[in-house]
């Protein structure tokens, strides 16, 4: 395998901004989904498992890209964490959104409309905060966001859940609405985790 000795800062750069982008979209079809699920379900479910591997192919490119370069524009292994962080978000994205179908869910709870809503703005801030390693600028605002929108989707599941046991449904329902709640949740989770990765390289490289 040749090894490229010359900087590709913007080879780099244009496949985080991709991959953000992409889940972008990938949030925005699940915000979708729940809220329009039954209707448009199965096309709105391909779309993000479209979108799901649109993810693991930018995954790939970047692990190619490493390996392929001799002088990478920050810390290989951040590198390899970044991108592994960002794909994981569209893991949970279309985790839940195929164990809708799976599950065979006649109506989505306002609960669970509220977690796709949080996923969908923490897409945004992701983004945003990804766009900031060019040049390795402050994201300190977009970032604090992300943690606001986690303790958003932390109290929301807590809600859905007693809810749910409160609701008088039948206990496979209940169990089946709990584990969406909880993937869901996940995602959320990981926005988190992608954060943190992120912070700790625009710290590093200030």
């Amino acid at each position: 395998m040749k090894l490229n000795l010359k900087p590709q800062k913007r080879a780099f750069f244009g496949l985080f901004t991709a991959a953000s982008s992409n889940i972008v979209e990938i949030s925005r079809l699940l915000a979708e989904l729940l809220e329009q699920y039954p209707e448009d379900g199965r096309e709105l479910i391909a779309k993000i498992k479209e979108r799901e591997h649109k993810g693991d192919q930018l995954t790939t490119e970047l692990v190619g890209l490493v390996n392929r370069t001799f002088v990478t524009p920050f810390d290989r292994d951040d590198i390899f964490r970044l991108a592994t962080a960002l794909d994981d978000i569209c893991d949970h994205v279309d985790d839940a959104a195929t164990n809708l179908e799976l599950y065979d869910v006649r109506r989505v709870p306002e609960r669970a409309r509220e977690q796709g809503d949080v996923i969908n703005r923490a897409a945004a801030k992701l983004d945003a905060s990804v766009r900031c390693i060019d040049g390795f600028k402050d994201a300190n605002g977009e970032l604090r966001g992300l943690r606001e929108l986690e303790d958003e989707g932390d109290r929301l599941v807590r809600q859905a859940v007693a809810e749910l046991f409160r609701s008088g449904q039948d206990p496979i329902s209940i169990i089946r609405w709990k584990d969406i709640h909880e993937q869901l949740e996940e995602a959320v989770d990981a926005f988190q985790t992608a954060g943190d990765v992120l912070e700790a390289i625009l710290v590093k490289n200030r």
